[in-house]
């Protein structure tokens, strides 16, 4: 260890050996302890736990998704954030288990008492445990929690004070304290899991995006799935996403030789600058109408939920985006369209099952405004045809032109996509 590290390591093990987070031990295992550098010139102090994470049960326990916290937050106009001290600290590892979960270092052998980063089931561990003691207030208020960080909020303050204390007071009964440097009250824009939430708007964190234009081309699958992670973390945001990316997710499949060439630095471009135009999603509100846009090529869907603004004018609400299988790239191209709106319906059901109006959707298959009209159906088609009838949906041709979404981004020669047929 460099005296750097060193004069690290006694500040981490002092630390927590007074807390009582560690203890000495005299296990059998071990995990490695090293550090790794921050941007800040700091050292983060890091447990090596692959070995005993390949050999541990893992809980299953779901993270919420993040879209559908988001769609939570209709109608909300004031923001309070919470952000817990300590995080999965705040958790006891069972007594008797702690040996599994100790570290060697210079200065001898330690095992947790408490919940580390790095162990496998930490993050269901301690969404469990949020969930569990915010039951009851996630089923009667609207509060979003995700691990260690709470979204209050509400359409007027007085309301977003009762709820506030209430969550306070779970705290405290709880013995979870708070960091006052990163928790802010009784906003009307804030910075949320990596986005910017305001009334009826989600945008991207422009923080997190102010390095994007100058990402540099990967050179190695190990950097493209650096920027392949930041992107899909985000492409909720960006129609036709997969359409897009598709050349570059190519190259992450096993045995597939790196070849970098034009058609990857086009798409490499291409998702460079969508994401640093920052596109804004509505808030959808059920009691609105909704248009579905879709569109597909040979080797993407994609689908754009609308709804029209305060202004009048339509904004989306949402995007999705799937690359197609093997299987489903020999579709013909109106199985294909069809199987777009499929998919779009599905990933917004919750919305436009039972909603009070006539969902418009477009799309530029001429021939699919006579769907339901058609006689002769294949075996697929006919299942297609029972969800569909499900929904008060309306069918409409619209060029690809005329379509306000990214029709012409996945009808690129470049992405292998076919030319428009009707």
């Amino acid at each position: 260890m460099t005296p750097k590290e060193e004069l690290a390591l006694d500040e981490f093990l002092t630390k927590n050996l007074r807390k009582g987070y560690i203890r000495p031990s005299k296990s059998p295992m071990a995990s490695p302890f090293f550090f790794i550098g921050k941007k800040d010139n700091t050292l983060q102090p890091c447990q090596d736990y692959r070995a005993l994470n390949k050999g541990t049960i893992k809980n299953a326990y779901p993270l919420p998704l993040i879209g559908d916290l988001m769609d939570k937050l209709r109608g909300a106009k004031y923001f309070t954030k919470l952000d817990l001290r300590s995080g999965y600290n705040n958790i006891r590892i069972k007594e008797g288990d702690q040996y599994k979960a100790a570290f060697k270092t210079i200065c001898g052998l330690f095992e947790p008492t408490v919940m580390f980063f790095g162990l496998c089931n930490s993050p269901a561990t301690f969404q469990m445990f949020m969930n569990d003691i915010f039951r009851i207030i996630i089923t009667e208020e609207a509060i979003l929690i995700y691990m260690d960080d709470i979204l209050i909020f509400s359409d007027n303050l007085e309301d977003l004070h009762r709820k506030t204390n209430r969550v306070l007071k779970v705290l405290q009964d709880n013995d979870l304290f708070l960091k006052p440097e990163k928790c802010v009250f009784e906003v009307q824009e804030v910075e949320f899991l990596g986005m910017i939430i305001c009334p009826d708007n989600i945008h991207m964190d422009p923080v997190k995006l102010a390095g994007i234009q100058q990402w540099p081309e990967p050179h190695t699958v190990k950097q493209l799935c650096s920027f392949l992670g930041f992107c899909n973390f985000y492409c909720r945001f960006i129609p036709n996403y997969s359409s897009i990316a598709y050349p570059l997710n190519e190259l992450t499949r096993t045995n597939e030789p790196w070849k970098w060439n034009e058609l990857r630095t086009n798409a490499f471009t291409t998702l460079k600058n969508l994401f640093s135009s920052q596109p804004a999603l509505l808030i959808p509100h059920k009691t609105k109408p909704f248009i579905l846009e879709t569109d597909t090529s040979k080797v993407a869907l994609g689908a754009v939920l609308y709804q029209a603004n305060s202004n009048g004018d339509l904004q989306p609400c949402g995007f999705i985006s799937e690359a197609f299988g093997p299987a489903q790239q020999q579709y013909e191209v109106y199985d294909r369209e069809l199987l777009g709106i499929i998919q779009g319906l599905t990933a917004w059901r919750h919305y436009l099952l039972g909603a009070p109006h006539t969902t418009i959707i477009w799309c530029d298959h001429k021939n699919l405004s006579y769907f339901r009209a058609a006689r002769h159906l294949t075996p697929c088609q006919s299942r297609w045809n029972l969800f569909l009838s499900q929904f008060d949906i309306s069918i409409t041709h619209k060029p690809g032109k005329d379509i306000p979404g990214a029709d012409s981004l996945s009808r690129q020669p470049d992405y292998g996509t076919e030319p428009d047929e009707e």
